[in-house]
């Protein structure tokens, strides 16, 4: 997977997001209906108000009669009273659309990051996914909640209001759209240069997540090596640099709405000073003189909201520009068409002459074969960089080989169900990693199947039970992110036990003792061995002691088996395993 800028994908969606985001819309068109008939009702009592008022004018002047101020009075009072019930109406129905919008999106958008594969995220930072589903999809509430809505309602009411004008006076009504075509151009120069406004600022956010993300995970490393003045120093680079982009962004909307306000004022002279002239001459009365006036005003009104909506709309579909480019992400290990369900996986393993690179170039893995039968144990070990971690990853499937074959008890690994195969895995790693919540919940991890017998009969069978049980809350004990309350050992202990509760067919241990004491280590040996026992059982460590009984032991070189056997075998034969073992031996013997 090449790395590829924010700016070159999101230039493949310029022309379409919108349609995207539209498309989106369509389970709900008939309540967006609704609300657009809402609108038009809204837009006919603005067009109404002002031609009231006016009439009542002319027929004031003209009779003198009171009556017709508590006509007109009434008539207003009831279509403020509508214009009021509508307005809640339509507000209600478009915010409770948008937010059901945006919670599918958001669940769309986290459900397609779960199906990517493990090469995706090794390329792309927390922090920049964790910007992508939140703010980026946030910023979409707007434009669903009331922009597309709104933007109908001003494009009528601009059409109504210059239909009317015109119907009432041509003449007056062309001196009133005099400044009209500088209006146009001024908006086009602002669509330019909004877009490219708002995306900086998009593009400047999602920096400062991916830095916030990165080092706070990693402020103890920070602290340890004193980097904190540093660390602020880039904080406040990016900082800064997100600070510019909101006010370059402030300053465009800024600049524009005066000069929209300001055309206003303008085309406002204009209309007066001629239609005064027109009145003293009898060529129309005062009150279309009136409505003229206050169409003026409400004419140029939708056209700066037109804009701050615009704005708002190009602020959106930047986001939108960012989410689609994750939601075009092909899984790098795709699910079969019609994935073969085993009736249950034995476990037998077989590497036919595979050949793997991370990124497609560079191999890991030199045609490596080899068989692991059911309930066989056995060891990988090596050099650092030998090859060992990626067999691991390759027989859950986290990553696709680039040449040979691997069977699960005989068949492709590409035509199995991922889930299956995954479930029939249990992987025991160095590095644990726990989730906020509670130790059952870590143990059970979301499996609602499992009793709490079965969960607390996994913790005694690996002696987890020990310190769990000491806790004040015992198993509903509160658990912090990555577990940081509890020891390296304690979480290891945590692995094994949600590992055994969840039944696994294939057990793979990639240095899973490392952090653990000696004392704890000899605790869960028994247990480890139980845990073992009519498993098929794959072992990386870098401690040869502690896979000493494997019934194989398999010595990776270079992306290579070099050599295989079991311990003593290995040792007479006089290779690399050999020399690894007396570099152990003595260098314990030193220590």
């Amino acid at each position: 997977m090449s790395r590829l800028t924010d700016d070159t994908l999101e230039s493949n969606y310029q022309g379409s997001a919108l349609l995207r985001l539209l498309s989106y819309m369509r389970p709900y068109l008939g309540w967006f209906f609704l609300c657009l008939a809402l609108i038009l009702a809204l837009t006919g009592f603005d067009l109404y108000r002002p031609m009231l008022i006016g009439d009542a004018i002319d027929l004031f002047q003209a009779e003198g009669n009171y009556d017709v101020i508590i006509d007109t009075a009434v008539k207003y009072s009831i279509v403020l009273a509508l214009g009021f019930v509508f307005n809640i109406s339509q507000a209600w129905l478009l915010q409770k659309t948008g937010q059901r919008i945006i919670f599918s999106i958001r669940r769309e958008l986290y459900t397609h990051i779960q199906s990517l594969s493990s090469r995706y995220f090794d390329l792309t930072p927390v922090g920049k996914l964790v910007t992508r589903v939140t703010n980026d999809v946030e910023a979409l509430n707007e434009m669903y909640s009331g922009i597309l809505v709104r933007l109908f309602r001003n494009i009528i009411k601009i059409i109504g209001l210059a239909s009317i004008m015109l119907l009432l006076d041509w003449r007056l009504a062309l001196i009133s759209f005099a400044l009209l075509p500088l209006v146009v151009a001024l908006t086009v120069i602002f669509r330019k240069i909004a877009r490219e406004t708002y995306r900086l600022s998009r593009t400047r956010l999602t920096d400062l997540n991916t830095f916030l993300s990165e080092n706070i995970s990693g402020m103890r490393i920070i602290q340890i090596f004193g980097r904190e003045e540093r660390k602020f120093g880039e904080f406040d680079d990016k900082s800064t640099k997100l600070y510019q982009a909101y006010y370059r962004e402030m300053m465009v909307f800024a600049i524009f709405r005066p000069l929209i306000y300001l055309l206003s004022v303008f085309s406002l002279m204009i209309v007066l000073g001629v239609g005064s002239r027109e009145v003293l001459h009898s060529a129309i009365s005062i009150g279309t003189l009136y409505i003229f006036a206050q169409y003026i005003q409400s004419f140029f009104d939708p056209i700066q909201e037109l804009a701050e909506q615009f704005s708002t709309l190009q602020s959106s579909l930047a986001s939108a520009e960012k989410i689609f480019t994750i939601l075009d992400e092909e899984p790098g290990v795709k699910e079969a068409e019609e994935p073969v369900m085993l009736p249950a996986i034995q476990g037998r393993i077989e590497f036919s002459h595979v050949w793997f690179a991370y990124d497609g170039e560079n191999y890991v893995l030199r045609d490596v074969s080899f068989v692991i039968e059911p309930g066989q144990k056995v060891a990988f070990v090596g050099a650092t960089g030998a090859g060992k971690s990626s067999i691991l990853n390759l027989i859950g499937r986290y990553y696709d080989i680039q040449k040979g074959n691997i069977y699960i008890d005989g068949t492709d690994i590409r035509l199995l169900s991922k889930k299956q195969l995954r479930n029939a895995i249990g992987q025991m790693q160095q590095d644990v990693f726990i989730f906020e919540g509670t130790v059952e919940s870590n143990i059970r991890l979301y499996d609602q199947d499992l009793s709490f017998e079965e969960i607390k009969a996994a913790a005694e069978y690996v002696n987890a039970s020990h310190f769990i049980e000491k806790l004040p809350h015992g198993y509903e004990e509160p658990v912090s992110e990555r577990g940081s309350t509890f020891s390296a050992g304690e979480r290891q202990l945590l692995s094994f036990a949600r590992t055994l509760a969840h039944k696994p067919s294939i057990l793979v241990m990639d240095e899973a003792t490392a952090n653990i004491d000696t004392e704890t280590e000899l605790l869960i040996q028994e247990a480890l061995e139980k845990l073992m026992e009519g498993r098929t059982t794959i072992m990386v460590a870098h401690r040869l002691s502690t896979i000493q009984h494997a019934d194989c032991i398999m010595v990776m070189h270079k992306g290579k088996i070099r050599e295989q056997g079991t311990h003593q075998e290995l040792l007479a034969q006089g290779g690399i395993y050999k020399k690894l073992y007396e570099l152990q031996i003595h260098h314990e013997a030193n220590t």
